[in-house]
């Protein structure tokens, strides 16, 4: 018996197509370039946005959401990760370099799923937040993931950058 000739031309485009491909490991697009395309890190309601007052009563570097419970956070663009860990009080940490002088930063998460030197594409899982509510006096309060978009060490509205989704 022999083989479906439509079978083996399907086949050999494939692996055309595979081989053309190569794991990628820098941005598909320059950041700058990617306004309007990123995919928000997590669901859940904006507390904050960038320059509006925060908790401490300064104006805010980057975003606050409340997202659900052990929610599951994605990177917001391709990216190396250049710190992955725990940092003072704002739980655990990622600083993803996209490229050309950004580096954006996301806090707040119970778990880290990547490490220090990985490449990360844009929406690849990254981290989950935390299982437990924190009570306040009023009503328990839902983990909250913070996004610091920066450029050439300076804290830059992400607004900008977010899909027609994203609401940050």
């Amino acid at each position: 018996m022999g083989r479906d000739p439509k079978q083996t031309i399907a086949s050999a485009e494939s692996a055309n197509i595979a081989m053309m491909q190569p794991v990628r490991m820098q941005p598909s697009i320059p950041f700058a370039n990617s306004q309007g395309l990123l995919p928000l890190p997590a669901q859940g309601r904006t507390l904050i946005r960038f320059g509006q007052l925060d908790m401490g009563g300064s104006p805010s570097k980057g975003v606050h959401i409340e997202t659900r419970l052990a929610g599951q956070v994605v990177s917001p663009c391709d990216g190396s990760i250049l710190y992955a860990g725990p940092f003072r009080t704002y739980g655990q940490l990622l600083i993803i370099d996209p490229g050309g002088g950004y580096h954006v930063v996301i806090a707040g998460m119970d778990r880290i799923q990547v490490a220090q030197g990985q490449f990360v594409l844009a929406g690849e899982p990254v981290a989950t937040m935390g299982a437990e509510t924190r009570s306040s006096e009023k009503a328990p309060a839902r983990p909250i993931l913070y996004i610091e978009f920066r450029r050439d060490q300076q804290s830059i509205d992400p607004a900008p950058w977010w899909s027609a989704g994203g609401k940050g």
